[in-house]
């Protein structure tokens, strides 16, 4: 099927459900009906676009091979011509991207834990950067960021923190972040002035709803246990720390931050039902691609993404290639100009495997 019979196709099916909502549907047939009409509205409008494009540019060349037209209008049609024809490629990519489909957890709040990796407490220092880094970028978006739970070192660095951004398409932009973040700088603790390298790593999964994520209580066992080091004298002295352990996968999730049972059991429950839901989107993702690795932002931990140099004042992220000189900004959520740059790489990539380019 050729690009402009899709295009008609789609407009047909959309016009179809437009009727189609005008009838007597019943409750149920009247929702799906209109949630079917409104996935289609954003690439009807695109190509109502294109075609109103492909219109003009036939009646300014009409003008322009016209001999009964005088040469100032026909100069004036030219760079119009000019003008919409430029713009003819965006438009019709803007289109082909509509067509792909989209991730179904791009909409969805995220889930992100930063754990320090080879480095010491170097390495737990620079994990608490990230983690920071994320709260920043999340306030910039206008994002709710909860600590679901947080292990630090005492001395300013963190083990391994875990956070919840909740906002429209958090997930969307926030997934390019995992892998393995790589920081080049001269420690508090050296004396020498000797650059050191650590890593931290990144884990960004879509959060669960009910609807996702089905778990059977038989396959679950919950812990409880005293809470230790920081937090006061009540969480030390109470059961109020809480592990989930997952029997089928394996997965335990343990949370002892809130002074409450109940809410650390809500916690480690949503970030089990993440993880959970991560796995059975791997498996499916498998099924339809067999290159997991080509995708920019795999999420793979083994992956390395992103360098960050202290000496030099540069980030750099590896998949595309840029380097910005201005890592305070960087660290203070100054994000948009790699995600940007990520986004269009993917966008690129699944124009390119569904063999439109």
């Amino acid at each position: 099927m050729s690009f402009n019979e899709t295009l008609d196709k789609i407009l047909d099916k959309y016009n179809s459900l437009s009727d189609l909502m005008c009838t007597n549907l019943s409750g149920e047939e009247f929702v799906k009906t209109s949630k079917e009409f409104s996935t289609l509205e954003d690439v009807v409008a695109k190509i109502k676009k294109y075609n109103f494009s492909v219109k003009e540019i036939a009646d300014l060349k009409e003008i322009i091979n016209d001999p009964s037209v005088d040469k100032e209008t026909k100069d004036f049609a030219f760079e119009e011509l000019l003008k919409i024809e430029k713009l003819m490629p965006q438009i019709e990519r803007d289109i082909k991207l509509s067509l792909i489909p989209k991730d179904s957890a791009d909409e969805k709040n995220s889930v992100i834990e930063v754990r320090a990796g080879t480095g010491g407490e170097e390495a737990a220092l620079f994990a608490y950067n990230l983690f920071n880094m994320y709260q920043r970028y999340a306030e910039k978006r206008k994002w709710k960021f909860e600590i679901l739970s947080m292990s630090d070192t005492g001395i300013g660095g963190i083990k391994e923190a875990v956070g919840l951004i909740s906002g429209y398409g958090s997930f969307a932009r926030f997934k390019y972040e995992s892998g393995v973040h790589r920081v080049q700088r001269v420690p508090q603790t050296e004396t020498s002035g000797r650059i050191h390298t650590s890593a931290a790593t990144v884990a960004v999964l879509p959060e669960a709803e009910d609807v996702d994520v089905k778990i059977d209580e038989k396959e679950l066992t919950i812990d409880t246990y005293r809470a230790s080091g920081a937090g006061g004298q009540h969480v030390n002295t109470t059961d109020s720390a809480v592990r989930i352990t997952h029997l089928p996968t394996g997965i335990a999730v343990a949370i002892q931050d809130e002074r409450s049972q109940h809410k650390n059991k809500a916690k480690a429950m949503k970030i089990l039902k993440a993880k959970l839901f991560e796995i059975e989107r791997a498996k499916q993702h498998q099924e339809i691609s067999s290159s997991r690795k080509a995708q920019v932002g795999s999420g793979d931990r083994s992956e390395r993404i992103r360098t960050y140099n202290f000496p030099q004042n540069r980030v750099t992220d590896h998949r595309v290639g840029i380097t910005l000189y201005k890592i305070d900004a960087v660290l203070e959520g100054d994000l948009d100009e790699f995600i940007e740059a990520l986004i269009s790489e993917d966008e690129a990539r699944k124009l390119l495997e569904s063999g439109d380019i």
